[in-house]
C-alpha cells in the first residue's frame, strides 16, 4: 500500500492525516484476526510512531477495538458499519444475485461481482456452493492485472482512467509488469471479439475463469462480474465456447434490469481492433 503521491499530497484540498488514517483500516483484511502496529506499519508503509497516533485515534473514535493482551488490535463494529451501509446501497448487488446464482447452478462455477479497490478487486456478491479450490467470499481481494474480472474492468474503463490505471500498475509491478501487460492486452481483443476476458492459469495455476464487464448509464461503476471454476473443471475451450457466452448473456440481462447501456453489436466493437484502434492506443503509452 503506497503513501499518496507528491501530486496528491500538495493538493490543498487533500487532507493527508484521513488518508493516513483510512490506509490503516484498509490494512486489515479477510480473516486476518488481530494486527499490531508493526505489522500496520509495514502494510502502510507509514512510519511506526505515526501508526501509534493513528491506532489511538481510531481506537477513540471506534473504528480500532484494542486487545491489549497481544498488544494488537481488530477492526469494530463502526468500522464494519461502514462496509454493510456500503454493500446495502449496492442495488447491482442484490438485484445480480438470482441471475448469479441461476448461472452457478447452470455451470458448477464460482459468480461474482466486483469493483475496483486500488490495485485490486474486491467481491461485494459471491455465489458458490461448496467449490473446491474456489475460496473467495465478500470481501476478498484479486488482482485487477492478472484476472478475467479484473482485465473486464480495466477494458470497461474511459480511454483516459485506462491509460492512468495501467501507468500506475506499470509502476507497480516493476519489471513483472511487461507479462502482465501483454495479457491485458490480450483481454482487451478477446473482450472486442467475444465479450469477455479469460484468465487461464495467469492468477492461480489451477484456476481457470471468464469476466465480463457491466457499465450503468447512472454514472455509477463499472463494475465486473467473473465465473470460475478449478482447471479440471472450466477447460480453456469450455472458457470461450461455454462459459464465456453465458456469462454475457447474464450480465446483458442484469444490464436490462437495471437500465444500464444497451451493449454494443460486435460490428461496432470490431472496429476498435484495427490499426489504430483501442488497444493499440491504450498500450502504446504504458511500455
Amino acid at each position: 500500500m503506497k503513501r499518496p503521491g507528491k501530486k496528491v499530497a500538495t493538493d490543498r484540498s487533500f487532507v493527508v492525516a484521513l488518508s493516513r488514517g483510512l490506509d490503516v483500516l484498509r490494512a486489515f483484511h479477510p480473516n486476518d484476526g488481530l494486527l499490531g502496529n508493526q505489522e500496520l506499519a509495514a502494510r502502510t508503509n507509514l512510519p511506526k510512531p505515526t501508526i501509534s497516533r493513528l491506532t489511538y485515534t481510531l481506537t477513540k473514535l471506534g473504528y480500532l477495538t484494542p486487545v491489549p493482551r497481544f498488544e494488537k488490535y481488530q477492526l469494530a463494529p463502526s468500522a464494519m458499519a461502514l462496509g454493510y451501509a456500503a454493500l446495502a446501497n449496492l442495488g447491482v448487488r442484490h438485484l445480480s444475485e438470482p441471475y448469479r446464482e441461476e448461472l452457478m447452478r447452470e455451470t458448477g462455477g464460482a459468480v461474482a461481482v466486483g469493483g475496483r479497490d486500488r490495485h485490486s478487486m474486491i467481491y461485494f456478491g459471491q455465489s458458490r456452493a461448496g467449490l473446491l479450490g474456489v475460496q473467495l467470499d465478500v470481501g476478498s481481494r484479486v488482482p485487477i492485472a492478472t484476472t478475467a474480472m479484473g482485465r473486464a474492468y480495466i477494458w470497461a474503463l474511459p480511454d483516459d482512467e485506462r491509460a492512468s490505471l495501467l501507468r500506475e500498475l506499470r509502476d507497480h509491478y516493476g519489471n513483472r509488469w511487461p507479462k502482465m501487460r501483454d495479457g491485458i492486452e490480450r483481454a482487451g481483443e478477446m473482450l472486442a471479439r467475444h465479450g469477455f476476458t479469460i484468465s487461464a492459469g495467469e492468477w492461480q495455476d489451477d484456476v481457470h475463469a471468464v469476466g465480463v464487464p457491466l457499465k450503468l448509464s447512472d454514472g455509477t461503476g463499472p463494475y465486473a462480474f467473473n465465473c470460475g471454476a478449478p482447471a479440471f473443471r472450466f477447460t480453456e475451450d469450455r472458457l470461450i465456447n461455454d462459459i464465456g457466452p453465458r456469462l454475457v448473456t447474464m450480465v446483458r440481462n442484469i444490464e436490462a434490469a437495471l437500465g444500464g447501456a444497451a451493449p454494443q453489436s460486435k460490428k461496432t466493437e470490431n472496429k476498435k481492433l484495427k490499426a489504430g484502434g483501442k488497444v493499440a492506443r491504450v498500450s502504446e503509452g504504458i511500455r
